[in-house]
């Protein structure tokens, strides 16, 4: 089943960007999905976003880390290609990228995967943040022709105080 998000946020998606139900495109995980329409090498390149709450000040890099064993036991080959933190002190943020060989449909491709964590405040006390990951998986091909959509859909997250809504660019 689907997951929540632990803070709500707004966004808006690339126009040609499709929302897909996660559970549906086998991301059960992940709170939302979108979907880039044209395949490459037989992947078809998706957008996905999840969070969790974290007591104290966890540094985002450790999140990183994380992130990277657990794709690691999940896919195999993992490569750093760059990572930097990024944002404020108030609000902190890291970006990473990612090579990735893994086995889809049988068949072992090439990925790339842009992760972008943003750490918010969380409004029932200080001593809690939200992590919020926004993660772009794509054919290696494919990663470079579509990295401006997902920088322009990162650009647009916001916190939401009402409710948790995606709109068209």
């Amino acid at each position: 089943m689907a997951s929540t998000l632990p803070t709500p946020i707004e966004f808006r998606l690339p126009d040609e960007w499709q929302p897909a139900p996660p559970d549906d495109v086998g991301a059960p995980t992940a709170a939302f999905v979108a979907l880039v329409p044209h395949s490459e090498d037989g992947f078809t390149a998706n957008v996905t976003i999840d969070g969790e709450l974290r007591q104290g000040t966890v540094p985002l890099v450790s999140l990183a880390d994380e992130s990277i064993e657990k794709l690691r036991a999940a896919a195999g080959s993992v490569t750093v290609l760059d990572r930097a933190e990024v944002g404020s002190a108030a609000a902190p943020a890291l970006t990473q990228t990612l090579r990735v060989t893994a086995a889809v449909n049988g068949d072992e491709r090439d990925l790339v995967q842009a992760q972008v964590y943003l750490s918010m405040p969380d409004s029932a006390g200080p001593a809690t943040h939200a992590v919020i990951r926004l993660v772009l998986t794509a054919a290696a091909g494919q990663y470079e022709a579509i990295r401006p959509d997902f920088q322009w859909f990162v650009s647009t997250v916001r916190p939401d105080t009402r409710t948790h809504r995606a709109t068209r660019g």
